[in-house]
Order: structure tokens, then sequence, then C-alpha cells
């Protein structure tokens, strides 16, 4: 399974940012799908993640509900997390991570790292005050 995220960025405080994660058809359509972060010093926490298409569920992390969106689209085999009103606690390198056991994103989490299989190489994101 490959996992090619983009659109990390330096961005001010406020502003919006959207990340990519390109796969393949059956990853995005079927996998548990989701995005991770990774402040400096700080251990690798669950952003958002999405059950498989036809019937799984999605999970907001507390920090970033309301503000980050998850979705995907089968046809361009992408996943992206639009951020909006990022503030400088949201810098971190964001990696998207799937696995096969799509029952693994449950709405009220949690959503560790250690459940998901395969990962990308990160894409970094920075917010200025």
């Amino acid at each position: 399974v490959q996992l090619v995220e983009s659109g990390g960025a330096l961005v001010q405080a406020g502003g919006s940012l959207t990340l990519s994660c390109v796969t393949s058809e059956s990853v995005v359509e079927d996998y548990a799908i989701g995005w991770f972060r990774q402040a400096p010093g700080k251990g690798r926490e669950g952003v958002s993640c999405l059950g498989r298409a036809r019937d799984g569920e999605t999970y907001y992390a507390n920090s970033v509900k309301g503000r980050f969106t998850i979705s995907r689209d089968i046809a361009t085999k992408t996943m992206s997390l639009q951020m909006n009103n990022l503030k400088p606690q949201d810098t971190a390198v964001y990696y998207c991570a799937a696995d096969p056991r799509f029952y693994f994103c449950k709405a009220e989490g949690p959503m560790p790292r250690h459940w998901y299989d395969h990962w990308g190489h990160g894409t970094q994101v920075t917010v200025s005050s």
C-alpha cells in the first residue's frame, strides 16, 4: 500500500490549508483511512479518520472538531484534510495512514497509531502566530 501526502506549507494563524493523500482506489474505498500528526517533541496523535465508503464512521479529535474536515474522492484515489482557522498548536508533520480493518475508525474514537499498518512519509504544516 502506497500513501503519498502533499499540501503542507507555512501559513499564518487563522488561515486554511488542504492536505492530500494519494493512494489506490481500493484503499480509499474500503480501508480505514486517516490523518495523524506529530509535533516536535511529542507523540503521534490521531487527528481524523474515515471508515469504508459504504458504511463507515468519521472521527475527529476534540482539538480539531469544527475546524478540520476529512473527505475521500474515490475517482481520484485521494483522501483530503481541509484545515480551517489554523492555530500555532496545529504545527506538526502530518501523516496519512490506512488499514484494511475498516472498523478501526469509530466516531467516538480512539485512534491509536499502532492500529494502522500503512503510512505515508509526512508533510510539514507550520502555523505562525
